[in-house]
């Protein structure tokens, strides 16, 4: 029995609320890591200290407002995210998954993930954020080669992570791991006996990502000076190609872009951003979409640190205003989530968002060549991605959507 099938009576209804049975994610954002990798572009920062107690109870805050704006909504996933939350305390993880029982309904199979990085003190604490009722990890690794570690400005080893992977396995039904590739020198041969090493170590997921120079990290002004060269498009390719072959054929096909699951064990949460479900973010820049009497919004936290947390203390929530989301805002969201799935974007899915078939919101002259060039298949069920569209993504919904 999970510790909190006891801790979730229906809420009182109220006028305008939700249907009970209507399913809503939670995504809690940790901000801090010891330091910052210098291809990360995430809303991560370093402090000297931190007041922990001061965090937990702002978090607490948070969400109390959003569990007044989703009245009647049922949990069905909680994903602490950063940052880096298994720095926090499992104290705090604890507070935050029971006060959240106590506003809403958890569904019976609620997925509760922390991602954590593996070092042996962070995998000292796994045991605990178990008991506070955390039932996913995602690690993330990045690489399984000393050097690489290094590049990444990785704060474990080799022998770390795969002792923390190993704790991993035997404290929780589910984990995953990221891993990082198309990195400088990197060569398909290279590639390909590292994933086999991963495959070894992998449970039902793993998460895989090409290195991208994104603006604003360590990486982008040493890359443009020329301290380090990325391998050419010709070698992405053929590595991402190799990725997607040597997973299906273990057993764990690319469910989207970047992560691949044995059937049925996809992440449920990160399923509800790629289907264009309902979640709510609190912490520090925690983006969230919700539908509140009929109207599709954005909602988005302050994004400096302290900044959230005044505002917290000040008026009970870290939030902006919510932004009404227009119906061509929603048909964008929608397909750059989507087809980024394997699945892709059912028809009924579509219809029941935005009220219209996919031919109503599409303009067919710019679907039907996407389609001739292999890039998109659509027939009576859904509009999807194939693997060479998925591979190229962003090209492809620039045509799509214009």
């Amino acid at each position: 029995m999970n510790r909190h099938d006891s801790l979730h009576p229906e809420p009182a209804r109220s006028a305008g609320a939700k249907d009970a049975r209507s399913p809503i994610a939670l995504y809690v954002h940790w901000p801090f890591c010891k330091s910052k990798c210098p291809y990360c572009d995430f809303n991560s920062h370093v402090r000297a200290s931190i007041d922990e107690a001061r965090w937990r109870r702002a978090l607490l805050s948070d969400l109390e407002h959003y569990a007044g704006r989703t009245r009647g909504c049922r949990v069905t996933s909680i994903f602490f995210g950063g940052g880096t939350p298994s720095l926090m305390s499992a104290e705090t993880v604890g507070a935050v998954i029971d006060r959240a029982a106590a506003l809403w309904p958890f569904e019976p199979n609620v997925e509760i993930t922390l991602e954590g990085n593996p070092t042996s003190v962070e995998a000292a604490r796994f045991r605990d954020f178990r008991a506070a009722g955390v039932n996913r990890v995602s690690l993330g690794v990045q690489a399984l080669e000393t050097a690489s570690l290094r590049f990444l400005g990785r704060g474990h080893d080799v022998a770390e992570a795969l002792a923390a992977l190993e704790v991993a396995r035997r404290t929780f039904d589910r984990f995953s791991f990221d891993l990082i590739y198309a990195r400088p020198g990197q060569t398909v041969a290279a590639w390909e006996s590292e994933l086999g090493r991963a495959l070894a170590l992998a449970g039902e997921h793993l998460s895989v990502y090409q290195l991208t120079i994104e603006p604003g990290t360590a990486f982008a002004p040493a890359h443009a000076r020329g301290d380090f060269v990325l391998p050419d498009e010709d070698t992405q390719a053929a590595l991402y190609e190799a990725t997607q072959v040597r997973l299906e054929a273990a057993g764990l096909p690319a469910y989207e872009i970047s992560n691949h699951a044995r059937p049925g064990a996809e992440c449920r949460h990160n399923l509800v951003y790629w289907r264009y479900g309902d979640y709510v973010g609190i912490g520090p820049g925690a983006h969230g979409r919700l539908t509140l009497e009929g109207a599709r919004v954005a909602t988005r936290q302050h994004r400096a640190p302290e900044t959230w947390l005044e505002a917290v203390e000040s008026r009970g929530h870290g939030g902006e205003d919510p932004a009404a989301l227009t119906p061509q805002e929603q048909r964008d969201e929608l397909l750059m989530m989507g087809l980024r799935l394997a699945e892709g974007v059912s028809r009924d899915r579509f219809r029941e968002r935005l009220g219209l078939d996919l031919e109503a919101a599409l303009e067919p002259e710019r679907v039907a060549p996407l389609v001739e060039a292999g890039f998109l298949t659509l027939d009576d069920k859904r509009l999807a991605a194939t693997a060479a569209g998925r591979q190229r993504l962003n090209a492809v919904l620039a045509q799509l959507l214009g």
